[in-house]
């Protein structure tokens, strides 16, 4: 009898644990020819398979959020080098591709110091782009803009405060808000994904 409660407990215990972290949407079969910072073709989401990946997406042009994301994903990062734990892809997305080319993208990371031995911007056609972003549920309509005299034009997007996590299999588990994320939060999280 105690056998049987010990692994009836064990079960439900487990079963409880892995619905923490629900299926929110799966890219399934879907594959989009992106390139990265460096101008290499790269496909998603099969760059997200294999290794929890935690993905983001912002703009370069973008004066508030996504700096705050993309300073977060570098903390989680930082997080998830303290606490040894491996196997873990970041991914930036750009949803601005007229402006935010490979070496906008790269010069992007540069700035900010960013440790690209696991992390890839990627950017595309604006109709992959579009496709991307609406499957992850993220919205990106751009907004007011600034024309200068020189013709030099600033415009910024309304979107979506989005950091994902992606399990090894390529489905999206988690979405949190990027620029406010709680890191504790996501590295247990991503602690339960890679257990």
């Amino acid at each position: 009898m105690k056998k049987i409660f010990a692994v009836s407990f064990l079960f439900l215990f487990y079963g409880a644990c892995k619905e923490k972290l629900p299926i929110v949407n799966d890219w399934g079969r879907t594959q989009y020819q992106l390139v990265d910072q460096n101008g290499k073709a790269k496909v998603f989401p099969d760059l997200a398979k294999e290794k929890t990946t935690i993905v983001g997406y912002i703009f370069t042009n973008c004066p508030d959020i996504c700096p705050l994301t993309t300073n977060n994903m570098r903390l989680i990062q930082e997080q998830l080098k303290k606490e040894n734990i491996v196997d873990v892809n970041f991914v930036s997305i750009t949803f601005d591709p007229e402006h935010d080319e490979p070496a906008v993208l790269r010069n992007f990371a540069e700035i900010r110091n960013l440790d690209l031995s696991n992390w890839t911007f990627l950017t595309g056609k604006r109709s992959t782009i579009d496709s991307i972003i609406q499957r992850a549920g993220v919205m990106a309509v751009v907004g007011d803009s600034t024309i200068f005299k020189d013709g030099r034009r600033i415009y910024y997007y309304i979107h979506t405060d989005r950091i994902q996590l992606i399990d090894s299999e390529g489905r999206i588990r988690k979405n949190y808000t990027g620029s406010k994320i709680n890191i504790d939060e996501i590295t247990l999280d991503i602690k339960e994904l890679t257990n």
